[in-house]
């Protein structure tokens, strides 16, 4: 008997199995591959999740096996600078191979004790008042209290589950490998500079010795269960650019649409989706892993203190409450860009009004606070504009905010050294540090570093400590 099943160990779920480990929750990821994958294509973390992973100390580790780059020019590849300012301790994008993000979150999670089994996949499941009955697709049954399908875009769970998953099917499709070239690279960079002045969904980027990673416009689209070959991508470039840069010996090859759909329900009984899983978008803007990634912060916690039995009784439907809406907002402005990479003349227009437009700091301060998720504030209720948003990376007397996060517990910063979390010290830590780098007196924060409570007074924190962390 375990008390959550996982269905999928990418990002989303093995972050989510190690969120739940810190709470002692008995925790299985199944996954249907065998190997992890093969093939080193490079994702980017953004801000909000780059601070994520402060918050538990894993951050330095997967510095060593990412490249920064200026936080700027993600919104529809319209390049502007920086907004200077930002509020966070880290303004910058992480490059990193998606292999070695995914090894790492789950070496961490296997570290914290979640088990991992490969090569097994969800086939049926059937849930009741206590639990779900998982089988798997060699006929063996498994039981849980609860299973999460991180399964992604053609998930499993939610298909058995019956959630709708509506939205748009993909219009246009893209070829995206790495493969060495036969041309100079100063023949090569002229000619993608020219090219992208018109076409944004195209680009050839050193990657390696004689090595390059290829985007180019697909002829249509097609079945995405069939990757294509190289001379897809031969024919294509001809196309775009009139010459197929004597491309050859790919290292690996994809292909990706502009699909976007979101799942009706994040949660039916004891069974829940994340990542991918509930909704898929274009990968533009370098959104799709953050956003499940942040999904599993969201519900790791939640679904931790129902399994532990603390939690409020709403506790676990704000999950959905609250990640439903950001997701339908990374749909729609993957849509706009999207529509803002066409070679059409009334899409070009409207890029050029928006790239004068983004000369204005307060607009390009809007889309990159967007793209990266730090301008997220949940609703929670009338407060002012700090509650609901997440705290920055603050000095304290001793170290930083974010390395007392690492258990994943809530936490009460009290500026007044009055307070007290008698009563919910097993799952709130409490820091009275008048030197606190904050401008109001003190701030509950939930474990995902979202602020619950701004205030001073003893008996309005219990009642907040109350909703949140359940009775004392």
């Amino acid at each position: 008997m375990f008390d959550v099943i996982i269905a999928g160990c990418g990002p989303t779920g093995a972050l989510l199995a190690a969120e739940l480990r810190l709470h002692d929750v008995r925790v299985l990821v199944l996954e249907k591959e065998t190997e992890p994958v093969s093939f080193v294509r490079i994702v980017g973390l953004h801000i909000r999740s780059i601070e994520l992973m402060a918050m538990r100390g894993l951050l330095d580790r997967i510095l060593e096996h990412g490249r920064k780059r200026p936080a700027g020019g993600f919104f529809a590849a319209i390049d502007k600078p920086v907004p200077e300012g930002l509020d966070s301790a880290h303004t910058y994008l992480l490059g990193i191979p998606q292999p070695v993000i995914v090894r790492l979150l789950e070496e961490h999670a296997v570290r914290l004790g979640a088990q991992v089994r490969r090569g097994c996949a969800v086939a049926g499941f059937e849930q009741d008042d206590d639990g779900v009955t998982v089988e798997l697709a060699d006929g063996e049954q498994l039981r849980s209290r609860y299973l999460v399908g991180c399964d992604g875009a053609r998930s499993t769970v939610r298909k058995l589950l019956g959630v709708g998953f509506p939205g748009e099917p993909a219009r246009t499709e893209t070829l995206m490998g790495e493969m060495e070239v036969g041309v100079p690279r100063e023949e090569i960079a002229a000619k993608v500079a020219e090219v992208r002045e018109t076409h944004q969904r195209f680009w050839l980027r050193p990657f390696g010795e004689e090595v390059y990673s290829v985007l180019v416009p697909a002829a249509g689209v097609s079945d995405r269960a069939e990757p294509p070959t190289i001379e897809d991508f031969r024919q294509q470039l001809r196309v775009i650019t009139g010459t197929d840069f004597g491309v050859h010996s790919p290292r690996w090859l994809s292909r990706f649409g502009d699909a976007t759909r979101l799942a009706e329900r994040y949660r039916v009984g004891r069974v829940l989706l994340a990542g991918d899983a509930a909704h898929i978008h274009p990968p533009i803007g370098g959104q799709g892993l953050n956003l499940g990634v942040q999904d599993a912060f969201n519900l790791g916690w939640k679904l931790a203190a129902q399994v532990r039995g603390w939690a409020p009784e709403p506790l676990l439907d704000t999950y959905q409450a609250e990640r439903h809406p950001v997701a339908e907002d990374v749909l729609d402005n993957t849509r706009a860009q999207t529509e803002l990479l066409s070679t059409e003349p009334g899409p070009q227009a409207v890029r050029r009004l928006l790239t004068e437009l983004m000369d204005f700091d307060e607009v390009n301060r809007h889309l990159i606070e967007k793209i990266t998720a730090i301008g997220i504030r949940y609703d929670f209720g009338a407060g002012p504009d700090l509650l609901g948003r997440r705290l920055r990376d603050i000095g304290l007397k001793q170290g930083h905010l974010y390395d007392r996060l690492h258990r994943g517990r809530g936490l009460v910063l009290d500026r007044t050294e009055r307070l007290t979390v008698e009563g919910w010290s097993d799952r709130v830590d409490l820091i009275a540090d008048p030197t606190a780098a904050l401008d109001v007196p003190a701030v509950l924060l939930r474990p995902d570093g979202h602020v619950a409570w701004i205030g001073e007074h003893q008996q309005d924190l219990d009642d907040h400590l109350s909703r949140w962390f359940g009775l004392p």
